[in-house]
């Protein structure tokens, strides 16, 4: 006898389905919260920075000193931009992360419950299911590998992103060092 979807499972399941779904809302939400606290905050800082620095180049005597007032100010504002930069990678690749581990904790909840009326079906079934069984496997195997090698390649991808951000990152502050 093959256990059947009644109502009380088909509620369970919508459910699940709508507090993940509302988890994975929250997670992007706060990320959209602090990306836009930051960039309050880096448009506040930016404003009194540029204020101060044309009281400054107002208050110098030849175009030397304005050069030079000009330079003084390119390393701080350039590691703000930098500072900024990385911190939006993180709230975003946070975010993501987050986002992802939620995403697999329910794929892996979705995969074990497909194996388990897999074999209560295979169990169940009449002699010679066995080849469906098999392919039913496979079909499973090869999601999870696939799954497997997407959440690699977005590791990587972030890891590559990041990478280049600190380089970016070092150069810039390097550039306005030199100058």
């Amino acid at each position: 006898m093959t256990k059947q979807f009644n109502t009380d499972d088909l509620i369970a399941a919508n459910s699940a389905a709508l507090a993940h779904f509302q988890s994975v809302a929250n997670t992007a939400l706060a990320a959209v919260e602090s990306l836009a606290a930051l960039n309050l905050g880096f448009a506040r800082d930016s404003l009194e920075t540029s204020a101060k620095n044309s009281q400054s180049a107002l208050s110098a005597k030849n175009p030397q000193e304005f050069a030079a007032l000009q330079a003084k100010a390119a390393q701080p504002a350039a590691e703000n931009l930098m500072t900024y930069t990385r911190t939006v990678f993180e709230i975003s690749s946070g975010a993501a992360k987050e986002i992802a581990d939620q995403i697999k904790s329910q794929f892996d909840q979705l995969n074990k419950a497909a194996q388990e009326n897999a074999l209560s079906a295979a169990k169940n079934s009449p002699f010679g299911s066995d080849m469906a069984l098999a392919a039913v496997k496979q079909a499973l195997e090869t999601g999870n590998t696939v799954y497997a090698n997407l959440q690699n390649a977005s590791k990587q991808a972030t890891e590559l992103a990041q990478a280049n951000i600190e380089k970016a990152t070092t150069a810039a502050v390097r550039a306005t060092k030199a100058k």
